[in-house]
């Protein structure tokens, strides 16, 4: 170890962070607060030659973590609820968390999270960028209902927002009033409407160039949106050993209360990627009205259980399918679909016959994806 080792805890936060450095004989060398300024960071920590720094994975992480990357410091990533349940102090302030997370890394007890690459992390964003405006453009769908409803209107239209739905709102008599508001919400949806057809072109682009994209379309309820957002929360799959840590990872596997002998099986966790573990769920609530093994297992744990347990036990499974795809380059579980017989849709968000409710209609020159077939006999994999 040479002699310029020393290890740094930053307990970062929005406008200012408090920084403590430990030296190689276990003293604190450097205790100070700074504002967040990437040049005070930088000529606070020196030289980058043996320095070891610890950062929380808190609000707004990874300008400071490409930062000190960058640099050339070598950084460690601290899980907050793990790193919580090792050093619960009852004294709790900047300069002690800091301190904290200096001497867990020097001991070698630090719980690191994992860090995503910066290319990986900006497929994340865009895809989390696509959900969120679809969830605001719904909203913004049901105040136009609320609005008809509260005045009596009644449409005869399959499709209130296609192109004959949007001429009957725009023509529809109302007050001045709430014409007003009416208006304002169709130029607003307008809006979403182009920027989540950009978003879509991005991602459709990304998912063609992506061969495990059609890897992961091959299980039913997952399109080219939900696998490309499957594949950019996993990251590197080979991190977990088993489809088992996956999925406790994504918050899918029950808690456990276990004394004296005897252990009790709450409810999920709820830990970990909560967008993952939506977009999983999705895709089984689809899957359950499909036909294939997915269904039939749905329904056998349905009867058992009821339907929410069994459309979490269904996530899970298509999760631990995801695993071996991704790790194998091939789901061996199922099996293909045999010529002449018709591919799986991509689906589109308001049909019924929706890959889930994240997924679209491919538009011209996409690949369709393979629809799954039969259930192949395989040691090792959960039924």
């Amino acid at each position: 170890m040479d002699n310029g080792t020393r290890w740094v805890g930053i307990d970062l936060h929005r406008r200012r962070s408090f920084v403590t450095a430990i030296s190689q004989e276990g003293e604190v060398s450097l205790r100070r607060r700074i504002t967040n300024d990437p040049e005070a960071f930088l000529e606070l920590l020196g030289d980058p030659e043996g320095t070891h720094v610890a950062l929380e994975a808190t609000y707004g992480w990874e300008w400071l973590a490409d930062l000190l990357e960058d640099a050339g410091y070598e950084l460690h990533l601290a899980h907050p609820l793990r790193t919580r349940a090792i050093a619960a102090a009852r004294v709790k302030t900047d300069a002690v968390d800091a301190t904290t997370l200096a001497q867990l890394l020097r001991a070698g007890l630090l719980p690191e999270a994992y860090i995503a690459p910066r290319e990986l992390r900006d497929v994340r964003e865009l895809l989390r960028h696509r959900v969120t405006l679809v969830a605001m453009r719904s909203a913004i769908k049901n105040r136009v209902h609320a609005i008809l409803a509260r005045h009596g209107v009644i449409h005869q239209h399959s499709d209130l927002f296609g192109k004959a739905g949007r001429q009957f709102l725009a023509t529809v008599p109302l007050r001045p009033a709430p014409r007003q508001r009416l208006d304002s919400l169709l130029a607003l949806l307008e809006d979403f409407d182009r920027e989540i057809d950009a978003a879509a072109k991005d991602i459709d682009r990304q998912a063609q160039a992506d061969p495990r994209v059609a890897l992961l379309c091959q299980i039913h309820g997952i399109g080219r949106y939900t696998a490309m957002l499957i594949i950019a929360e996993i990251g590197d799959v080979r991190r977990f050993p088993t489809p088992r840590h996956l999925c406790a990872w994504a918050g899918l596997t029950p808690t456990v209360r276990s004394s004296d002998g005897k252990a009790r099986l709450g409810n999920i966790s709820r830990q970990g990627s909560s967008i993952l573990r939506w977009a999983v769920v999705e895709a089984a609530t689809h899957a359950a009205t499909r036909g294939g093994p997915l269904r039939e297992q749905f329904e056998r744990i349905a009867k058992r259980r009821g339907r929410k347990i069994a459309r979490v036990a269904v996530a899970r499974q298509i999760l631990t399918l995801c695993y071996y795809g991704l790790r194998d380059g091939e789901i061996r579980y199922l099996k293909a679909s045999r010529p002449g017989e018709p591919h799986e849709s991509l689906g589109d968000p308001a049909s019924a016959e929706s890959a889930s409710a994240l997924d679209r209609a491919p538009g011209p020159g996409t690949q369709t994806c393979a629809r799954s077939g039969e259930l192949v006999p395989m040691s090792g994999l959960p039924r």
